[in-house]
C-alpha cells in the first residue's frame, strides 16, 4: 500500500520540483526578454496591490495644494502660454496668500516676444536701409521711447522680479535632444566616479530656464517623470539625475528640500554581495528616502486624482481663493487641462495629472514614508519562491482534487494578504506575482495529472474489469479509484464458485462447432447476469465451465449469500432453459455447482504477455472438487461447512464428511435446498428424517441408520444420496472400525 502510494505520487512530485527550478531560474535570470514578461507580470500585480491598499476616505493633504491651470483658467485668462507677467502675478498672488513653497511644473526655456523691442528693431532696419520719409530727429525721439517702453513690457524681467521675491523652484527636464538650452540650477552635488558607478539616470541634454529666470529663482528641479516603466505606467521615479559632474534632483524632492530649509542631500550606499548599491537618499540625516539602485522611488499614491486640495489658477488670480487654503502650503502649478498634454499613465487612474504624481512624492518625503524595494528584496523573494515551492511540490500531490484546490486557494490567499499587509504597513514591495504564478501551475499540474491519473485508473479497472465486474461495481471502483483493489496481489477471505456442464463431451460430439458455441454462449449470458446482479466477479470461462468469486475487487462481506443465492438462481435458470433449449435442437443437460469459502490470494497475475485478475489457492481447489462431487452425490450443488457459516436465511442438508483428493483434512459438505422462507412442511420433515439417520450412522447405531435410509429411499426414490448411505451402512457393517472412526469418507478421484 505504501508502495503504491510512494509511486503514484512520484511524478507529480518530481514535475513540481521541476517547476519550483524552473520558476525560480526565471527569476533570478537576467535575460531581456525573460525580464521584461517578469516585469510585466509584476506591474499588474503592483498596480492591483496598489489600488486595494488605498484609504478611499483619506482626507486630502492640506499641506500641498495643486494651482490648476485647468480648462476654466484658459477661458478666463486665455490660451497657454500666458503673458510672463501675468505668470508673474499669478505668482506674486499666492506669495501674498502665504504659500510656503511655489513648484512651477512648467520650463521658459525661450524669451518672450517684447512687442516694444519689435517695433524699434523695424524702425532701426528702415532706418539703415535709408529709407526716404523717416525725419532723422524723431525717428531717434522715437527709437528712445521705445527702448524706454521695451524695458516696462519686458515680460521676462517682470517675471525674474516675481520669482527673486517669492519662493519659486522652477521646472527643466533632461532630455535626449541634441542641444542644451537655457541655464541648469546648482547642483546638489558633484557626481563622483562611485556615485556614476550606481547607474542612475543620465541624460546628455536638457531645456532648462532663461538664465536670467533661473538665477532669480530659489532653486530647480527636472520634471522627467514620463515614461515610466516599459508599459508606460509612472509607478516610480528617479529622484537624482546625472548631468556632467553634477547631480540634480526631482522637482519634487527641490520643493520638499526648500520647505525644509534645504537640508543637504546625501547618499547612503551600501555594499551588497559584491556590488555596491544605492539604497537610500538621504535629508540632512532627519528624513530617509529608500530607493533602488537607480535612485528611483515607489511613487506613495494617496490616491486618484484630487487626493490635494485643487485651486484653480483663474481664482488666484482674481483673489477668489480663501487664504487659509494656501497659507503656509505648498502651491505647486501645473495643469489638469487636457489640451495641455500633462496627463500620465499611473497604477491608481489611467489619466492622471502630471503634477499631481509631484505633489504624492512631496507628501512621501514630508511624511518620511515611502513603499521600497530594498537591495536585498530579490534575495528574499527567490528564498520565499524555493521555500513556498518546495513545500507545495511535496504536499500538493498527496491531496484529492477538492484537498488541492482549497489549499492552493489558501496558500494564495495567504501569501497575498501577507504580502499586501507587509506593503500597506511597511512599505515593503516584494514580489507578488511569480510565486502566485508559481503555486497556481503547480496545483494545475496536480490537478491535471490527477485527473489524467484517475482517467487512466478508470480505464485500467473498465478494460480489467468491464468484462468479468458487474457494471455497478466497476461505477462504485471509478467512484474511488485509488481503492484498494488487489491490483499487486493480496490474501482475502472470499467464496468461490465452480460450475460445470454434466455430459459436455457427448453434447460437443452431437453438434457442429457453430451450434456448439451459440450454445454455450447461451446458457453462459444468463448465467454471467446471475453472477453480476449478485456482486459476483467472473473469472474465466473454460470450455464449459465457469468460475466466478465473490469478495473482490470490491469487499464484499455478505459473499457467503451472495454466492449462495446465485448458484440456486442459476440452477432455477437452467430449469427455465430447458424447453428452449429443445426448440433450438440442442440437447438439455444439467449442471454441477461448488461453493467454498476461505482466504484466497487475489490480484493481477499472469506473464509480461497475458494477465488476468484471479484467485488462487487451496480454498480454490477445494471448490473445485466440490463441483467434481455433485455427481458423486447425485446432487447440482455442493457447499462446504465454511460457506454454510451464519447463512440462517438458507436451509442445507448435510451430505457428508469427506476428504478429497490432494487434502489431509476432512470438510463437511452440504447441499443447499432453498431460502428458509420457502421451504414448506414436507422438505423440512425430510430434512429433519435425513439428520436422525446420518446421527444414527455416524453413531453406528448401523440397524437403525439402515431403516431410516430406506425409509427416505422409499420416500424419495430420486435422491441417490439415500441409496449411497444405505450402500455405505450393508458395507461399514461387516467391517471391524477403528474405535476413533470419525465417518470420514475419502475421495480418490476428482
Amino acid at each position: 500500500m505504501a508502495h503504491r502510494r510512494a509511486r503514484r505520487i512520484l511524478p507529480p512530485t518530481l514535475l513540481g520540483l521541476a517547476i519550483v527550478v524552473l520558476s525560480v531560474g526565471l527569476r533570478i535570470s537576467d535575460h531581456p526578454g525573460l525580464e521584461r514578461v517578469r516585469n510585466r507580470l509584476e506591474w499588474v500585480a503592483f498596480d492591483w496591490r496598489t489600488r486595494a491598499t488605498l484609504d478611499r476616505h483619506v482626507e486630502k493633504d492640506p499641506r500641498v495644494v495643486i494651482v490648476d491651470i485647468d480648462e476654466r483658467s484658459l477661458r478666463e485668462q486665455g490660451h497657454w502660454p500666458w503673458p510672463r507677467p501675468k505668470v508673474a502675478a499669478l505668482l506674486d498672488r499666492l506669495g501674498e496668500a502665504g504659500a510656503a513653497v511655489i513648484g512651477l511644473d512648467m520650463v521658459f526655456a525661450e524669451p518672450e516676444a517684447n512687442p516694444a523691442e519689435q517695433v524699434a528693431e523695424g524702425l532701426e532696419a528702415m532706418k539703415a536701409q535709408g529709407r526716404k520719409g523717416l525725419p532723422g530727429p524723431q525717428t531717434e525721439t522715437m527709437l528712445e521711447q521705445l527702448r524706454g517702453l521695451a524695458e516696462q513690457l519686458d515680460g521676462d524681467r517682470v517675471l525674474a522680479e516675481s520669482l527673486a521675491a517669492n519662493p519659486v523652484m522652477l521646472g527643466y527636464v533632461f532630455t535626449f535632444s541634441d542641444a542644451s538650452v537655457g541655464l541648469l540650477p546648482r547642483p546638489l552635488g558633484e557626481a563622483t566616479q562611485e556615485i556614476r558607478a550606481l547607474g542612475l539616470p543620465e541624460l546628455p541634454h536638457y531645456s532648462a530656464n532663461l538664465p536670467l529666470l533661473q538665477t532669480n529663482a530659489a532653486g530647480g528641479g527636472y520634471l522627467t517623470v514620463e515614461g515610466g516603466d516599459e508599459d508606460g505606467v509612472i509607478r516610480r521615479v528617479p529622484l537624482l539625475n546625472v548631468y556632467g559632474d553634477g547631480l540634480y534632483g526631482l522637482l519634487a524632492l527641490e520643493v520638499a528640500r526648500l520647505y525644509l530649509d534645504m537640508p543637504p542631500v546625501e547618499l547612503r550606499i551600501e555594499q551588497f554581495y559584491r556590488d555596491r548599491a544605492l539604497e537610500a537618499i538621504s535629508l540632512g540625516g532627519f528624513i530617509e528616502i529608500p530607493t533602488d539602485s537607480r535612485g528611483q522611488v515607489l511613487v506613495p499614491y494617496r490616491g486618484p486624482q484630487g487626493s490635494f486640495p485643487y485651486v484653480s489658477a483663474t481664482d488666484v488670480l482674481a483673489e477668489r481663493v480663501d487664504r487659509g487654503v494656501l497659507d503656509g502650503a505648498i502651491a505647486l502649478v501645473g495643469t489638469s487641462a487636457k489640451g495641455l498634454f500633462d496627463q500620465r499613465s499611473t497604477p491608481v487612474q489611467n489619466v492622471f495629472p502630471g503634477v499631481e504624481i509631484h505633489a504624492n512624492v512631496i507628501a512621501g518625503i514630508l511624511d518620511d514614508r515611502f513603499p521600497y524595494k530594498p537591495p536585498w528584496a530579490d534575495g528574499a523573494d527567490v528564498s520565499l519562491m524555493v521555500l513556498l515551492g518546495l513545500l507545495l511540490a511535496l504536499i500538493f500531490p498527496r491531496l484529492h482534487a477538492l484537498g488541492l484546490a482549497v489549499s492552493s486557494l489558501v496558500v494564495t490567499g495567504l501569501y497575498v494578504g501577507v504580502n499586501t499587509w507587509v506593503w500597506a504597513e511597511e512599505g515593503l514591495a516584494l514580489t507578488v506575482a511569480q510565486p502566485v504564478l508559481m503555486v497556481a501551475i503547480l496545483a494545475t499540474l496536480n490537478m491535471t495529472y490527477g485527473f489524467l491519473a484517475e482517467r487512466r485508473n478508470r480505464e485500467r479497472l473498465k478494460g480489467m474489469f468491464g468484462q468479468y465486474v458487474p457494471a455497478d461495481l466497476v461505477e462504485e471502483m471509478n467512484a474511488n479509484p485509488k481503492g484498494d483493489y488487489g491490483f499487486e496481489g493480496e490474501s482475502r477471505e472470499m467464496t468461490v464458485l465452480f460450475c460445470d456442464i454434466r455430459g459436455f463431451t457427448s453434447i460437443s460430439e452431437s453438434l457442429p462447432a457453430n451450434e456448439l458455441k451459440k450454445m454455450l454462449n447461451y446458457f453462459f449470458t444468463p448465467m454471467t447476469r446471475l453472477i453480476f446482479e449478485n456482486r459476483g466477479t467472473i473469472d474465466k470461462y473454460v470450455g464449459d465451465m465457469i468460475m466466478a468469486f465473490w469478495g473482490a475487487p470490491l469487499p464484499d462481506p455478505d459473499h457467503r449469500a451472495h454466492a449462495i443465492a446465485t448458484a440456486i438462481a442459476m440452477l432455477h435458470k437452467l430449469q427455465a432453459l430447458q424447453p428452449e433449449l429443445a426448440e433450438r435442437g440442442w440437447p438439455g443437460f444439467h449442471i454441477g455447482i461448488g461453493l467454498n469459502t476461505g482466504m484466497m490470494n487475489v490480484g493481477d497475475m499472469g506473464s509480461s504477455f497475458r494477465r488476468a485478475y484471479t484467485v488462487i489457492g487451496d480454498a480454490v481447489n477445494l471448490g473445485s472438487r466440490l463441483e467434481g462431487l455433485t455427481k458423486y452425490y447425485g446432487v447440482s450443488l455442493i457447499v462446504s461447512e465454511l460457506t454454510c457459516q451464519g447463512q440462517e436465511a438458507f436451509v442445507f442438508r448435510p451430505l457428508d464428511r469427506v476428504r478429497v483428493k490432494g487434502k489431509a483434512d476432512p470438510v463437511v459438505i452440504f447441499e443447499p435446498v432453498c431460502r428458509r422462507a420457502e421451504a414448506d412442511e414436507a422438505a423440512l420433515a425430510e430434512l429433519n428424517q435425513h439428520a436422525q439417520a446420518l446421527a444414527a450412522y455416524y453413531s453406528r447405531r448401523w440397524d437403525e441408520a439402515e431403516l431410516a435410509f430406506s425409509q427416505l429411499i422409499e420416500r424419495h426414490p430420486e435422491r441417490k444420496l439415500y441409496l449411497l448411505y444405505l450402500e455405505r451402512v450393508l458395507d461399514l457393517r461387516a467391517k471391524s472400525l477403528p474405535e476413533d472412526w470419525d465417518g470420514v469418507f475419502t475421495h480418490t478421484s476428482k
